[in-house]
């Protein structure tokens, strides 16, 4: 996809704030630290957009930006992260549920997890939510780059037998390997909206 556009719109705190002009919404949602800012980022080739933390859980809102003018991503905050309040922790469950649940214009979800390690059990929560939910979605295995191709096999065998009903696809933010079939998922979604 040729991206002409791109513009962050808002950070929502609560369903009031979030985008009310009905285009279609491609959710990113995963565990703090997992990579969904350079994700975004590496996706849209542009630097610094979604906002990228040494400190995990910094983001606490949904962030919007609009692509195109056409359809928005929208970045959901990371979870699972011990050093936030309980009641933060909670918040986020509440608000994702929320969003994931009631978002009509929600067209494909994208959950990642950290191809280095095996799902945890928020990862899988937040997958049976969206099964649960019937919402469209795959399953990003980030930082790809940093296993060797036996590696990665061994652990995208892991992540299906965790998650066995779910697409997972790989993706370096680093090199860009796997960018073009994210894309196509993107399109399909946007295209059957």
């Amino acid at each position: 996809m040729k991206i002409n556009s791109v513009n962050f719109v808002k950070s929502a705190f609560n369903r009031e704030h979030w985008t009310t002009d009905g285009l279609p919404e491609i959710a990113f949602l995963g565990r703090s630290n997992v990579g969904k800012s350079s994700l975004i980022n590496s996706l849209l080739q542009r630097k610094g957009l979604a906002r990228t933390s040494n400190t995990p859980g910094r983001t606490q809102s949904i962030n919007f930006f609009l692509i195109n003018e056409s359809f928005y991503f929208a970045d959901l905050p990371g979870y699972g992260y011990a050093r936030v309040s309980k009641s933060t922790r909670a918040d986020w469950g509440v608000m994702a549920e929320e969003y994931l649940s009631g978002r009509e214009s929600l067209v494909l979800s994208i959950q990642l997890i950290d191809s280095r390690h095996n799902p945890t059990a928020l990862d899988i929560q937040l997958n049976e939510w969206l099964h649960y939910y019937n919402k469209n979605h795959i399953i990003v295995a980030t930082k790809a780059d940093k296993l060797s191709s036996n590696q990665l096999n061994k652990s995208l065998f892991e992540i299906k037998k965790i998650l066995p009903k779910s697409e997972i696809l790989t993706y370096s933010s680093i090199t860009g390997k796997g960018r073009e079939s994210i894309w196509t998922k993107i399109g399909t979604a946007l295209n059957n909206f």
